[in-house]
């Protein structure tokens, strides 16, 4: 598999599907629909989707695709990508543009390379494990200075973070912090891995919504688990730092 070509390959898909979503975005005859699990969709997320579907089918026909919104196809493939058209659908119809497409390449069950693409900032990160850039420039995760105590927090929703870890435990932490924001979703993410905050927590995640973090986070030099500190790809949580942050962290979590 040539990661140079896929990079490419990503790249354009990016801006196609970046292109339908900002159609939609800030459309106030847009329609919001509420899934079973309470989230919103959009017609922007659902068509979006389908481009790149049709476009990954067509270029890598024996590829498994497993998208949020269109479900399955060839999930046991040895290669498998992994879709969310618009991770932050909250943020996206309440006129945010913290919100971004996430594609992300698996070969055996391993997140290969991963991409970021926040159409309205013009952003497009991609990793690969081994280095990540951001518009093509490499990108390294900050090193902390002063431990937590120097440090910027990120999480999506604190109230998800608080029902899962509990009151106390997430206050022991984000107490001592230097900053605690909510600039969560992938653009938590993207800030961690070009060096404008120094840990993102998301307490309950979908796979859709976090493996293609994982060649990133490596890439730009950060560590990513669940908040056991196990493998991230085995949990439904993530904390993602810089690794000389990330155990103490999982400490205060899991204690």
């Amino acid at each position: 598999m040539n990661l140079t070509e896929i990079r490419s390959f990503i790249q354009s898909l990016a801006e196609e599907s970046g292109r339908i979503i900002l159609a939609h975005y800030l459309d106030p005859n847009l329609e919001v629909e509420y899934k079973v699990d309470e989230t919103p969709v959009t017609l922007a997320d659902r068509e979006a989707e389908l481009l790149i579907r049709d476009r990954i089918e067509k270029k890598f026909p024996e590829h498994g695709i497993v998208g949020e919104e269109h479900g399955s196809t060839r999930a046991d493939a040895e290669y498998v990508w992994l879709l969310d058209p618009i991770d932050g659908t909250k943020s996206f119809v309440s006129g945010v543009p913290l919100f971004g497409t996430l594609i992300c390449l698996k070969r055996a069950g391993e997140p290969i390379i991963g991409a970021i693409h926040q159409p309205v900032l013009k952003q497009l990160m991609i990793g690969d494990n081994s280095q990540t850039t951001l518009n093509g420039k490499p990108m390294v995760m900050r090193k902390p200075t002063g431990g937590l105590a120097g440090a910027t927090i990120l999480t999506t929703d604190e109230r998800d973070a608080r029902n899962r870890f509990g009151l106390k435990t997430w206050t022991k932490l984000t107490d001592q912090a230097c900053f605690v924001r909510t600039w969560g979703d992938c653009y938590g993410y993207l800030l961690l891995a070009s060096g404008k905050a120094d840990v993102m927590i998301d307490p309950i995640v979908n796979s859709w919504d976090f493996h293609v973090m994982v060649p990133i986070i490596r890439g730009a030099g950060g560590k990513i688990t669940d908040h056991q500190g196990e493998n991230p790809l085995e949990g439904n949580s993530v904390v993602a730092s810089h690794p000389e942050l990330h155990d103490g962290i999982i400490r205060l979590l899991w204690n």
